[in-house]
């Protein structure tokens, strides 16, 4: 909560000066707006009064109730106005410091968030504390201001009975602090619980098809209504915890129950002598305001709590590391990519990587091939800088790569991943990012390239056509347009993921001829899924633990007898028993020799 807290006013900084101007003049209004009750009261006064002025002091009471009403209307305007666009400057500054800070994190910090988070952060918990600034804390001004106004002219008709009138106050109040003492505790047991039903309600939805097709609805659903249950269960408990204290200070605070004490102890007094008929006027109309701005009190804790929530997890990613850059970098001279005694850990204790060397000459194939969480992923994922590593260095060109401009870099290395992303734009867009001033011919030509060209061709309005809406790609489409992308860069240097590894008989053959032309003649360094793939590569190196076991050609490797003929005999079995018309890779590898002939 503290650090909520924290955050929250860390968040609200740059617009706090309005802020302060918007609750200075909201607390202007509200007092405004009890002068009206105030005049009311007063001119019960002056009406039972015989005075000889009374009708000129009854006029002069009416125009001062009816130009606080208008005063207050306008200063209202004013405050609204001015939070409104403290909340706009806010959600400005807030959105492009996020999107700053996005652009400059290492591309790998994302691979460990879904877009969700990232969607939560940028849109939704900024828009969580819109209600916060624009809204909440002008209603808790007035519902401080209120009371304190109303309360301060109560006193002053008679502060005996002000007593009277604000017992009602103190009771629900007492009542509604026992109501809410648990809600420390148990607020985040309801979000972990609420967590719990969202998420397998998003895993039931998602996994729909392959529940179904393995006959698991009975325990898919099962997860769903245990969750949902527990939520219910664990709710139930809280609200029958509160039940009663919550009802008996809903009914003390009701302004019946406020008027109903008001005129019994007001009886009383009057009876008594103690009170003037007359001055009971303003206690009845001012005593049963001040419940409900005291009850909107609590109920903005909640808001701010939500805001206070959305504030931290805002605040975390602003202050995510940025990746390091040079202020004065270096250029490389040439592209041969060297690794150097490299090391790397996610989380600074056990390394995924130990001493790792390698030697990627311009023109060369590297194929990194070992069992899953061997670390092939992570080292190819290193040179484009995606993290940078924990010990020993990467060079391009003799330079290392954390001592170079990301626009070097990046215009040095390309990378075409498994996990394909487009944006929201048109195909050809998606294509241009490599090469934002490129021509509609050139983009069409590396469309082409991609084995692609046709599919776009066939899209309703073609490169026109916008992913996401009349643009339906398939997985080895939206493949393909990655590397019709990568081969626009037209970079020395591609880091590649072995693409098709899981993608239909056709796709596959489509993306792997398209690979082989963009590895056409550049430095690849690639990570291989199949080991029929890398038989043609200059450079086979095996990973294991994180560690370079062997390294050689293809036949050099198997005639070895190690790890990797190991697997390779492995690979040759499962290949003679997988069923014919199973077979994905055979049209994919045919496709590929060729390819590799031709280079």
């Amino acid at each position: 909560m503290a650090a909520g807290k924290t955050a929250l006013g860390a968040i609200l900084s740059p617009v706090k000066g309005r802020l302060r101007w918007a609750i200075a003049a909201q607390a202007v209004a509200a007092t405004a707006g009890v002068v009206p009750f105030v005049a009311l009261a007063e001119l019960g006064r002056i009406l039972l009064d015989d005075g000889p002025d009374r009708s000129h002091d009854a006029w002069t009471v009416t125009a001062i109730a009816a130009g606080a009403l208008l005063f207050r209307l306008i200063v209202m305007l004013v405050a609204g106005g001015i939070s409104h666009l403290a909340d706009n400057a806010l959600q400005f500054h807030i959105r492009r410091a996020l999107v700053d800070r996005l652009g400059r994190v290492p591309l790998g910090w994302f691979s460990s968030r879904n877009s969700g988070q990232v969607k939560q952060a940028v849109q939704d918990d900024v828009e969580a504390m819109h209600h916060l600034i624009a809204h909440s804390l002008l209603d808790i001004t007035a519902a401080a201001v209120v009371p304190a106004a109303s309360l301060a002219y109560l006193f002053w008709v008679d502060w005996r009975m002000t007593l009277v009138v604000i017992a009602p106050l103190l009771v629900g109040l007492t009542l509604y602090s026992a109501t809410m003492a648990g809600m420390s505790k148990n607020l985040p047991r309801y979000d972990r619980a609420m967590g719990r039903v969202n998420g397998s309600t998003v895993e039931f939805v998602q996994g729909i098809a392959v529940v179904k097709t393995f006959g698991q609805t009975g325990r898919a659903h099962r997860e769903f209504t245990e969750a949902a249950d527990s939520f219910a269960d664990f709710f139930l408990g809280w609200v029958r915890a509160t039940r009663y204290s919550k009802a008996a200070a809903e009914i003390v605070l009701s302004p019946v129950a406020v008027l109903l004490t008001t005129l019994f102890g007001g009886a009383l007094f009057v009876t008594q002598g103690w009170l003037a008929a007359v001055d009971l006027l303003p206690f009845a109309l001012l005593g049963i305001g001040l419940t409900a701005p005291v009850l909107s009190l609590f109920y903005a804790s909640y808001e701010l709590r939500i805001a206070r929530g959305a504030a931290e997890r805002v605040t975390g990613i602003l202050d995510t590391a940025e990746l390091p850059v040079p202020d004065s970098p270096r250029s490389p001279a040439g592209n041969h990519v060297s690794y150097r005694r490299v090391s790397f850990s996610y989380d600074g204790e056990q390394d995924v990587l130990t001493d790792v060397d390698l030697e990627l000459a311009p023109g060369t194939v590297t194929a990194l091939v070992g069992p899953s969480g061997s670390g092939k992923s992570t080292l190819a994922a290193l040179l484009p800088r995606f993290r940078d590593v924990t010990g020993g260095a990467i060079l391009v060109g003799g330079v290392d790569i954390r001592e170079m401009s990301l626009e070097d870099l990046y215009g040095r290395v390309a990378f075409v991943f498994q996990d394909v992303r487009l944006i929201g734009d048109t195909v050809a867009a998606n294509i241009r990012m490599a090469r934002p001033d490129a021509t509609d011919e050139e983009v069409r030509a590396a469309a082409r390239a991609a084995c692609v060209d046709d599919v776009i061709e066939s899209l309703p309005r073609g490169y026109d056509s916008v992913v996401g809406e009349d643009a339906r790609l398939s997985g080895g489409q939206a493949q393909r347009v990655t590397v019709a992308r990568a081969l626009l860069a037209d970079t020395p240097v591609v880091v590649l993921d072995e693409a098709a590894a899981h993608a239909d008989p056709h796709a596959e053959a489509a993306v792997q001829r398209a690979m082989a032309r963009l590895a056409r003649g550049k430095t690849v360094l690639m990570i291989a899924h199949r080991l029929s793939s890398v038989v043609d590569a200059d450079q086979i190196v095996v990973l294991d633990n994180g560690r370079v076991v062997e390294r050689g050609r293809h036949t050099e490797l198997v005639a070895a007898g190690g790890r990797y003929a190991a697997m390779w005999h492995a690979h040759e079995r499962s290949a003679r028993w997988r069923p014919r018309d199973l077979t994905p890779t055979a049209s994919a590898a045919a496709a590929v020799a060729q390819e590799g002939a031709a280079r």
